[in-house]
């Protein structure tokens, strides 16, 4: 263990970073098929170096890129950046899986994909918005599972989008 390394923080990354409510939320298309259907979250999630800070610490990254202010200030960007998983985060900003009845009761994460366009910056407000891509099943030795793929598109308060971010979520039918 390193004797220099900041004490171990519970930090939640896999929750609600917009602290919407499903109220806030709005959804898209009318029909019962969910493909295509887009959700946005109500409120932004502003992102501060302190997130990125305790996002780092919590996947052991350490680039000064991420950590350190002076590091970064002298580094291509100019200022605190976040790691390219921090994209990852946002799972759970616009509460997607949770209006799929599949995912209501719970599912596992069954891959993650990102193409990243800019980089998130401390400072950032960003917005979320997901849409349900495709639906489909396999079959394998222990039944039948579902998947579900959404991609969320993550826009900054420049209106640049930052990143789009596909979930692939499995569950038992």
């Amino acid at each position: 263990m390193n004797p220099r390394a900041a004490p171990l923080q519970r930090i939640q990354f896999a929750t609600n970073p917009c602290r919407c409510d499903r109220s806030q939320l709005s959804m898209k298309k009318d029909d019962s098929n969910p493909v295509g259907l887009t959700f946005n979250a109500g409120e932004p999630f502003v992102v501060t170096a302190e997130r990125i800070a305790a996002f780092c610490a919590v996947v052991g990254e350490n680039n000064p890129l991420y950590v350190d202010p002076v590091a970064a200030r002298a580094g291509r960007y100019g200022q605190i950046i976040a790691p390219p998983a921090f994209v990852a985060s946002f799972r759970y900003a616009d509460n997607v899986f949770d209006q799929l009845p599949a995912f209501g009761r719970g599912g596992l994460m069954g891959g993650i994909d990102f193409e990243l366009e800019e980089p998130i910056r401390a400072g950032d407000s960003i917005r979320v918005s997901s849409e349900v891509k495709e639906i489909y099943e396999k079959t394998g030795r222990t039944g039948t599972m579902i998947f579900v793929v959404v991609r969320s598109t993550l826009t900054n308060q420049k209106g640049q989008v930052v990143a789009r971010v596909d979930h692939r979520m499995m569950n038992r039918l």
